[in-house]
Order: C-alpha cells, then structure tokens, then sequence
C-alpha cells in the first residue's frame, strides 16, 4: 500500500516588530531658522535662496543633505504669509519678511475691537 505524506507542519508565527522612532532633534525647526536668518538681513531687496542656504551652512545645518527640506519649509512660510518674494517664484528667487502680521487674538476679542479696526486703517 502506498504511504500518504504528511502534511507539513505550519510555520510558527513571527512575532511583529515592534516600531522604534528615532528621537527627535534638539534645536530650532528649519523654518525658525530660515525666519531668523531673513529678519536679521538689512537687505531692502531681501534674502535670495542660494544666500538663504549659505547662511544656514554657515550656523551648522546640513543643506547639502536636507535642500528638499529647505525648499518645502521656504515654500510653506511663503503661503502662510511669514516670508514675501520680491523677485522669483517657487522657492527660487528673494525673500523678504511680510509687514503686515495679523493679530487673531485681536479680531477675537470684543474689547479691543475699536482699537483693531483703528490699527488696521493706519497701515
């Protein structure tokens, strides 16, 4: 008679990894940095990118290794309003601080409301 094989035994189940997060870094974001090194230029037509990024070589940051970063963190403080092209588009070109920085805790409050509307008139 012929002999049946026999099934083979079921792999033991691997147990699952558990996920390790590196630790973040101490120190200032790269978009802090950025700010920093834009509102302490005395230049009137701005910061342009590639002076922007020899700055932040010069305290320390790697732009070699994280230009994506430095692009997408130039990129998000020019749609919030923090930085303004003067010349260039993008992430290219000169940056500037914004003048104008809207109070919300000053639109919320009753109180202040005539003071508000006076401030935002003499701009």
């Amino acid at each position: 008679m012929a002999e049946v094989a026999p099934a083979p035994a079921a792999a033991p189940a691997k147990a699952a990894k558990k996920k390790t997060s590196k630790p973040k870094k101490a120190g200032p974001s790269v978009s802090e940095l950025i700010v920093k090194t834009v509102a302490a230029s005395k230049e009137r037509s701005g910061v342009s990118t590639a002076a922007l990024k020899k700055a932040l070589a010069a305290g320390g940051y790697d732009v070699e290794k994280n230009k994506v970063r430095v692009r997408t963190a130039i990129k998000s403080l020019l749609t919030k309003g923090t930085l303004v092209h003067t010349k260039g588009t993008g992430a290219a070109g000169s940056f500037k601080m914004s003048k104008i920085k809207l109070n919300i805790n000053c639109l919320c409050c009753d109180e202040n409301l005539e003071e508000c509307i006076n401030f935002f008139i003499f701009i």
